[in-house]
């Protein structure tokens, strides 16, 4: 099949690679390098480095509003578009482009978690499973009939990252199967319907004043981007890991309770942290990281 190809981030980078391997892509959609790094310097995509490597054209551009860009697209002649985390609205032109139209691979279970930030929404909700929905793209928000579906079961210790891995292979075999396969449509249900929102990095600051619970999800969803953290003595503290634990104490929210990164939180909760990193440091073990630095008990990290 001719193939156009649309995404950014890796897992739509991986995703490219495979469909690579059984059919011909003849052209690659994504986003315009960032700044990005210390320096703010510009850095292509994902997307954009996977394609170079396999010598595929790539295209980049800001918007697919513009006629001209239309055209372009119209112009390829593809049997079919597939789009995975790109990050652009593709207007009605570019959806009927293709013979076959343009083909999503959404990383939730539709029509829950429909927008951007699926993963890291599942995990924050307390979701007991995520997994991808393959859709026949329309003109709304991730609201196109469904081709195929996977699940994956979220454990209470999975991460953002180690559950973005889990959905890119996935991704990756569930979009072959339908091009293979081409199924027929199903409507998403009515019932259900979810939206996850962009991740802002300010969500990443903790609120103790929440329960320890909520925190904890807070801080698998945001591993590994854009990591929670609380501030001390003027220092960003990134949390990585952090464990809930049940006991009995008087405090305000935000107190450290002992000398093992113990802090109480919300409802009469508490959380143990577990994997910290300082500013400018490696990211360590809260028993390695005590071995050369301490916050006292009492100590109150919500001020």
């Amino acid at each position: 099949m001719k193939i156009i190809f649309m995404g950014t981030p890796e897992i739509a980078a991986h995703i490219l690679n495979d469909i690579h391997r059984e059919h011909e892509i003849i052209a690659v959609y994504t986003q315009p390098p960032r700044p990005a790094g210390r320096k703010m310097q510009l850095q292509p995509s994902a997307v954009q480095q996977m394609a170079e490597q396999l010598g595929l054209p790539v295209r980049t551009p800001k918007t697919l509003r513009d006629p001209i860009v239309q055209s372009e697209i119209q112009a390829l002649n593809a049997d079919v578009a597939v789009v995975c985390a790109y990050g652009l609205i593709l207007p009605q032109a570019v959806l009927d482009a293709p013979k076959m139209g343009c083909i999503n691979i959404h990383a939730s279970l539709l029509p829950r978690w429909r927008g951007a930030a699926p993963i890291q929404r599942a995990i924050q909700a307390g979701d007991a499973e995520s997994g991808i929905t393959i859709m026949q793209m329309d003109a709304g928000l991730d609201t196109g009939d469904m081709l195929m579906r996977g699940i994956i079961p979220i454990t209470p210790e999975m991460t953002a990252g180690e559950l973005h891995d889990k959905l890119m292979l996935m991704g990756s075999d569930l979009i072959l199967k339908t091009l293979h396969e081409r199924p027929s449509p199903i409507p998403q249900p009515t019932e259900g319907v979810t939206y996850a929102e962009k991740i802002s990095k300010e969500e990443a600051l903790i609120n103790w004043n929440l329960p320890a619970k909520k925190i904890e999800r807070n801080i698998r969803a945001f591993n590994p981007f854009p990591v929670a953290y609380f501030m001390f003595n003027g220092e960003r503290v990134r949390v990585f890991c952090a464990e809930v634990e049940q006991m009995d104490f008087d405090a305000c929210p935000g107190t450290v309770l002992d000398d093992r990164f113990l802090i109480a939180c919300g409802d009469g909760t508490a959380l143990r942290l577990t994997v910290l990193q300082r500013a400018g440091k490696k990211k360590l073990s809260a028993e390695e990281i005590l071995k050369g630095w301490t916050i006292s008990k009492g100590t109150n990290l919500a001020v």
